[in-house]
């Protein structure tokens, strides 16, 4: 599988915060590839997928990776490259730097160096482009864009995604400070509920299922794993709510919790989506240690959007469809139009 923009700004962003661990190369990786597959069969978001004939396949050619590999190095081209064409997204072998516990406690405190949300203007028009929804920097970006927006008057807004490949929880500022009322947005369905199910959740289970609230990336990890259903809910802000037309470009590369923007905004009804149909991969994962200083991130959790229904390997549909460097031009000519 291609290392997706988000997991691959994640990885190198948290590994930059501790030296690289000097891990002498093996021969022997048969027991790396054992615990790769145990720790899918453990941890995995639906059990039922993992009994595919395609998972199967790949399981068999880790194992037989493992086997066969000369090193580590070996084994991680040859594993990147038997994910290539994976059933499901958000699989990712990494060489460590630091635990996966430091990992995880340092993930919320995360930030990218600045620019993941960048505000222009064009006339009246507000510009907000969004690459990453990684960072509390980004986080406080979007926020003060959105003070500024409403301290300009902006008469419209744009929000660019087209190049976002997801992240964390600046979905969260980006999408509450244009609703006019709350979102039951999606739920996050979790190894628990699969076991148990052979079905998707109904709204009659999400809505008897609380909301959880945590916005903390950390505890979200705890939660899905922990919960068979994590729904999510975004609440509309009390201070520089944009109340004018929202207009969101996304492409073919706008991924993971990008995606839920888009999904969730094109559902509040208070946005138009322009472009192209997104990735398609929108799962959420955690990372795992495992031995030869290497370690897995697997997907712990599907989610369900409440309006459109899954995305993995589906997608958000735009409701105006074009070439994704086309698109902002079609959002201007529809302001322009009034």
């Amino acid at each position: 599988m291609t290392l997706s923009p988000m997991l691959a700004g994640l990885l190198a962003l948290i590994q930059a915060s501790s030296p690289a661990a000097a891990v002498p190369d093996t021969t022997d990786m048969l027991p790396v590839a054992q615990a790769i597959t145990t720790l899918m069969r453990d941890h995995h978001y639906d059990p039922g997928e993992l009994d595919a004939p395609a998972y199967r396949a790949i399981e068999a050619a880790m194992l037989d990776l493992g086997a066969q590999a000369s090193g580590r190095d070996d084994f991680l081209s040859g594993f990147r490259a038997i994910w290539t064409d994976a059933p499901f997204s958000h699989v990712v072998l990494s060489e460590a730097r630091g635990t996966a516990a430091e990992m995880a406690a340092h993930v919320d405190t995360l930030r990218i160096g600045g620019g993941g949300a960048t505000l222009d203007w064009r006339g009246e028009t507000a510009i907000l482009t969004v690459t990453t929804m990684m960072g509390q920097d980004t986080i406080e970006e979007i926020n003060a864009a959105y003070a500024e927006i409403a301290a300009l008057g902006a008469e419209a807004l744009v929000i660019d995604l087209r190049e976002n490949g997801g992240g964390a929880f600046a979905v969260l500022p980006l999408v509450r400070h244009v609703l006019a009322e709350p979102l039951e947005a999606g739920i996050f369905v979790s190894q628990p509920w699969n076991a148990a199910h052979d079905r998707a959740p109904t709204a009659a289970d999400i809505a008897e299922t609380p909301s959880w609230e945590g916005w903390s990336l950390r505890s979200f990890w705890q939660a899905v794993q922990a919960n068979a259903l994590t729904p999510i809910r975004f609440e509309p802000v009390t201070e520089n709510r944009f109340d004018g037309p929202v207009y969101v470009l996304v492409s073919e590369t706008t991924a993971s919790a990008a995606e839920m923007a888009a999904d969730a905004l094109k559902a509040s009804g208070r946005a138009t989506l322009i472009g192209e149909v997104t990735a398609g991969e929108m799962l959420s994962q955690t990372v795992f240690d495992l031995p030869e200083g290497l370690q897995l991130w697997l997907p712990i959790a599907d989610y369900f959007s409440v309006a459109h229904g899954r995305i993995e390997g589906a997608g958000v549909t735009p409701d105006i469809r074009s070439e994704a460097d086309l698109a902002d031009d079609v959002a201007f000519g529809l302001i322009d139009e009034g």
